[in-house]
This record gives structure tokens, sequence and C-alpha cells, in this order.
């Protein structure tokens, strides 16, 4: 279960969330635990979770290890912070920021030359949707994101359908349209790594998922968790939703 927090909260604002939240998940060990904050909050929230099973990650990163890449961030610095995520090309990375899937898939590899697990995130827009391009583009974004890799480097990624029409807009994919999305992810998976890799994939889903809608949706078999935006920022919120 994975909260993004996208551009909210000050240091200040992370303490106090993980004051409140860190007692409520205390004994949720059936799932694994991740934050990410804005890049500024990484230190407060790593220090805040310190001796507990919540992780952290961060929203982005650069593909580089170094250089003359002003207002960016490395992998390397990610790791060092504490941080154990990333998240990689967001649908709002791709909306507002020009993300490619090739800029992903460089992201990526340094992800995991880093000792990162990259979260690589997919998914269509409502003109896609209603088109019927949904599977057209699942698929030229994965091959894209994946593109050279061996099926073990595959197996530390974890996949994030995220439906930009769902995305802060209160409007959430049904669980069977979720469903059907993450079998065509798995399905994929198991047309470029083969049956094992594609069974242990992890598919997160995100777009608006809330405490009143996440037990349907993880009712399903081929969802393995949420990438859960606002939702995240309220602690008794997204601890409902861990504990579902």
């Amino acid at each position: 279960m994975a909260g993004n927090w996208k551009m909210y909260k000050t240091a200040a604002e992370t303490c106090a969330f993980f004051h409140k939240f860190n007692p409520l998940v205390a004994g949720s060990a059936h799932c694994e635990i991740v934050i990410c904050p804005p890049s500024v909050n990484l230190s407060a929230a790593v220090e805040a979770t310190r001796g507990t099973r919540i992780e952290t990650g961060g929203q982005n990163m650069f593909w580089e290890k170094e250089g003359a890449f002003t207002g960016e961030i490395s992998g390397n610095m990610l790791k060092a912070l504490g941080s154990k995520w990333v998240l990689i090309a967001h649908s709002e990375r791709r909306q507002y920021f020009g993300e490619t899937n090739e800029n992903a898939r460089k992201k990526i590899l340094a992800a995991l030359d880093s000792g990162l697990t990259p979260v690589y995130c997919v998914g269509e827009n409502l003109d896609e949707r209603q088109t019927g391009g949904t599977h057209q583009v699942l698929e030229s974004q994965l091959t894209g994101g994946w593109a050279g890799l061996s099926a073990d480097r595959f197996s530390k990624i974890v996949i994030a359908y995220e439906p930009c029409w769902a995305i802060g807009t209160g409007k959430v994919a049904t669980p069977e349209i979720a469903a059907e999305a993450h079998r065509f992810i798995r399905d994929q998976v198991r047309k470029q790594f083969g049956a094992e890799p594609a069974a242990a994939c992890r598919i997160l889903y995100g777009g608006s998922v809330k405490p009143d809608n996440i037990r349907g949706l993880m009712a399903q078999p081929d969802i393995d968790g949420a990438l859960v935006g606002g939702a995240s920022l309220d602690p008794d919120s997204f601890a409902s939703i861990v504990n579902f």
C-alpha cells in the first residue's frame, strides 16, 4: 500500500502525520507500507518512521548519477536519504513535465542500479479509454519502459495501473474495469518474461482510492495493492486503506 503525497505537506506536517499514523498501522504485517513525500520532506519522513515497518520513496528521479542537472535528484541521493522506493512516470509527470516511455526506461534502469524499487506507472486518459485505445496505450508504455530488461531485473519492479481519468477526479474505475486492465498488464508480462515473473509481479491500482472502495478493489485477484493519492494525506484515511 503506497501513498503519493504529491506537492503537499511541510516537514513539520510530515512529522505530525507519522506521529498519528504510525500507531494505527503498527500491527499491519499483511502488506508493505510506503509513503512518497515531496523530496524536501524525505529526511523528516525517514526519521519519523525509523524503527517501524513503514518505508519511504521518492516521487521522481533523474537517470544520471550526478552532474549539471539543476533541480534534479538522483537515485543514489534518494538511497542515501534512506528511501527504498521511487515512483517512475506518474501520469502527472507525463502530463505536465513531458515524461516519455524512453525517459521512464532510463529512470527505471538508474533506479535499479541505485538499489531502489521502481514503481512504474502506466495508464490511459479519458479519450483513449472512450475510443477503445486502453490496451494499445498500456502495451506501448509497458514495452517502452521495460525494454532491454532481463526477467531477473524486471522482477525488482512494481507496476502501478492508474487510469488518468480517475486520478483526483473522484471517478474510480470499477473493480471490474480495474481488474480487466490488471489482467491485460499481467498477460503482457507473461508474454515478455514468462509465467513465473507474471505471477510474481505486483500490480497496484491508483485512481481515487478511498477507504470505501478499497475492499472491492482488493477483492480482485490481479490487484496486489494500491497507489493512493489524496486519501494518503490523512493518517486515519490511509490507515483504513492499509487495514482494509
